[in-house]
């Protein structure tokens, strides 16, 4: 059951992109940052965190999830550090995922070969 919530909320949110991309004029990049936006919008009210529990992967793979985490990070460093969190927390955070992406860019990179439009 766990993995049918995970596919079913993991797809209903890819769904939601799918039909942004369709039906308006928004850039990809525009859309992946709304998604991000809202993830840190509904995680600072407070929203995001049950919804994770009981969607599991299925809300936190996807970019909502990413910025749910940003703002789960900064919490917990103006805990520890105060003010100064602010700047850290969102970072110290999203470390590993960001490092597991850049490092999967160049690995792909140096195996692939560009091709131009």
């Amino acid at each position: 059951m766990m993995f049918l919530k995970a596919f079913v909320v993991g797809g209903l949110i890819c769904v939601v992109g799918q039909i942004l991309i369709d039906t308006t004029n928004l850039t990809p990049a525009r859309i992946l940052v709304s998604f991000v936006v809202l993830g840190v919008l509904l995680g600072a009210l407070g929203i995001y965190a049950p919804f994770s529990e009981w969607a599991g992967a299925g809300a936190n793979v996807p970019l909502t999830g990413f910025g749910n985490m940003l703002v789960q990070g900064t919490k917990q460093a103006i805990r520890d550090y105060g003010w100064l969190g602010i700047l850290t927390g969102p970072l110290s955070a999203g470390s590993a995922g960001i490092t597991a992406a850049m490092l999967s860019g160049v690995v792909v990179s140096f195996l692939t070969k560009p091709k131009s439009k």
